[in-house]
């Protein structure tokens, strides 16, 4: 069993990269992100944004000036939208409340005036289709490639599920279109706060709560400027299999898949013989787990025979699980070697030369939750090749024979020489 620190230790070193025999396959893109930072601003403006309990002053008007205020201190490149949800119907046919979201200010450059001019007309009226709102800023800021945020500010719950809100967050994850979900509670209950942790986690955002005007300024600036923030590594989309044999070949690098509760995903690794293999596997638990659970990181042998094995269990509640393992070419060409040796001359030579071998990886959870998602969860995969850690030979005397005689005769004579001073005190002690 690897120790649940090796995990650890193996994500940090695995971003190199070296090439493999055959076709490359997909490798993650350490590219850095040149795009300017691309956000929308999502804002609740339903009826319960009335309530004057922030400073003594109204939710809606301490976020207006919140707002401006966020408005102001945006880089010039920021790529910045505004949708609201809640804003235009006040009558009671629930179904056509629930489709009240609209974007007042198109994603692009920051025009500061036309933001506040869109802001300051905005009144509380309606639901809160927190879902279908998602869902929306998801269309509005498209998909280029490079990683956007929707910025959510809420003082209450979903009111039109469904859709449900933690469900779209997972939908869009699952879609790997490296959107974020950051979410904001004003003054929030216990039901609120759930739900916008759950539709953060889901996407790898954060969640954080706002009781007065001050707070809210600063964590909508704080979010904003993460945006502006590329990830250090983007990790290469990569589907995993039900079995080895059709399971996609990994250079070294960072993937991304997704996997279901109790599911069993493959991926095939291709190691030289004097190489070592490291490999992590984080799972993100992006929904309420069960207790005692884990996650396993295996490598194999295109037959099924298990070369090690790395896992990482736990009880209590946990945002990533993690597991790490290593391997080295050189064990199995030990074990080759061994086997054929006992067979005949011919295979040992063929074990000699054996250039590689093709290591399965595989990915299983012992997952159980009352949540119900046609999406896995979101696994992030870690893969490099090193040199391999030679074990050294059992250390020889050699030269150091000699020195050990040396010793040994040195110690003899101070030995005798202590037994001779000590008899000669000795008689002269009795004699006075």
């Amino acid at each position: 069993m690897i120790h649940k620190r090796l995990s650890i230790l193996v994500a940090t070193g695995l971003i190199g990269a070296t090439s493999l025999l055959g076709a490359a396959p997909a490798h993650a893109d350490e590219t850095e992100n040149s795009e300017p930072p691309t956000v929308e601003l999502v804002l609740d403006v339903s009826g319960s944004m009335k309530a004057a309990d922030i400073d003594g002053e109204t939710r809606i008007a301490v976020a207006k000036r919140a707002f401006n205020k966020v408005v102001d201190a945006l880089p010039e490149n920021t790529q910045l939208g505004i949708r609201v949800l809640g804003a235009t119907y006040a009558g009671k046919n629930k179904k056509i409340a629930c489709q009240d979201t609209q974007q007042i200010v198109p994603v692009g450059p920051v025009n500061a005036v036309q933001a506040k001019n869109a802001i300051a007309t905005l009144k509380p009226t309606g639901h809160t289709p927190i879902g279908l709102a998602l869902k929306k800023a998801a269309e509005d800021l498209g998909d280029n490639g490079s990683t956007r945020r929707i910025v959510l500010i809420t003082d209450g719950e979903d009111t039109c599920t469904p859709p449900d809100p933690c469900d779209v967050a997972r939908d869009l994850a699952a879609q790997g279109t490296h959107l974020v979900v950051d979410t904001l509670g004003l003054t929030p209950d216990e039901k609120t706060r759930k739900q916008l942790v759950c539709i953060s986690t889901a996407t790898g955002g954060t969640y954080a709560a706002a009781n007065s005007e001050a707070e809210l300024t600063d964590r909508v600036k704080q979010l904003v400027d993460r945006a502006a923030v590329p990830p250090p590594v983007q990790p290469a989309v990569v589907t995993g299999t039900a079995d080895c044999t059709n399971a996609p070949l990994l250079a070294p690098g960072v993937y991304t898949d997704r996997e279901k509760i109790s599911e069993h995903r493959y991926y095939r690794v291709a190691v030289q013989a004097d190489q070592e293999l490291r490999a992590s596997v984080s799972i993100a638990l992006d929904r309420a787990i069960n207790p005692d659970y884990g996650v396993l990181l295996k490598a194999a042998t295109k037959d099924g025979r298990e070369l090690v094995r790395g896992l990482d269990a736990g009880s209590g509640r946990t945002d990533v699980l993690s597991a790490g393992l290593r391997w080295s070419a050189d064990e199995q060409k030990a074990d080759a070697k061994a086997s054929a040796e006992a067979a005949d001359n011919d295979a040992t030579e063929a074990a000699e030369d054996t250039d590689a071998t093709e290591v399965c990886l595989i990915v299983a959870n012992s997952f159980a939750s009352n949540v119900v998602s046609a999406n896995g969860m979101p696994v992030e995969l870690s893969i490099d090749l090193v040199d391999a850690s030679h074990v050294p030979d059992a250390p020889g005397l050699g030269r150091g024979f000699l020195f050990l005689l040396v010793l040994a005769i040195a110690g003899l004579l101070a030995g005798i020489l202590a037994g001779w001073v000590t008899r000669y005190w000795v008689a002269t002690w009795r004699e006075n």
